[in-house]
């Protein structure tokens, strides 16, 4: 029974390099990074110097720090996606990773990822295109080893958006997965 923990070693391992080999940097043709505009996604600008676990809101440190964080939601339930894909970012691994140990720490709590997209497309391309970046989270949380008991997926297309408006900042913030507690 050694091999296990080896195998799920291996796929963490593997999981992580194709994710960094099929990330993209992101950014509009302006420079800007998507999802940056009022500082919604998991970037470091908020983290008030608590480490990695600046997400939890927590001041405490070590193992402390670790264990707390484990036994609460993360703060940030929404990662945002390039246009027309379906790859997690690489800046929203550590918030995945974060989801995963919570639900890995409490194998009795449920979440249902509620892919969105932009108004372009049609309909039901949009509903694909939802359901496949909600699955591709779904993917990543099982590789991390959280149960598939515990997720669900739904797609919203581009029914509810959370920005209204046709530009490129709107667009950038309804290309997103939320994680729904």
């Amino acid at each position: 029974m050694q091999l296990k923990p080896l195998v799920r070693s291996l796929a963490v391992a593997l999981s992580i390099a194709v994710i960094a080999g099929c990330s993209s940097t992101g950014g509009t043709q302006d420079g800007d990074s998507y999802g940056s505009q009022d500082g919604r996604n998991g970037s470091a600008s908020s983290t008030s110097g608590t480490g990695t676990s600046g997400q939890y809101g927590s001041g405490t440190s070590g193992a402390d720090r670790s264990q707390q964080a484990d036994s609460r939601i993360p703060d940030v339930r929404t990662i945002y996606f390039d246009y027309d894909r379906d790859t997690i970012k690489s800046e929203y691994e550590s918030v995945v990773m974060a989801h995963a140990r919570y639900l890995r720490s409490n194998p009795d709590v449920n979440v249902v990822l509620h892919g969105h997209t932009d108004e372009r497309g049609t309909r039901e391309y949009n509903m694909a295109l939802g359901e496949r970046r909600a699955k591709a989270v779904e993917r990543f949380l099982n590789i991390q080893g959280v149960s598939s008991s515990q997720m669900s997926v739904v797609s919203y297309g581009e029914e509810r958006p959370a920005e209204r408006g046709s530009s490129e900042a709107a667009y950038s913030q309804n290309r997103r997965v939320v994680f729904n507690y």
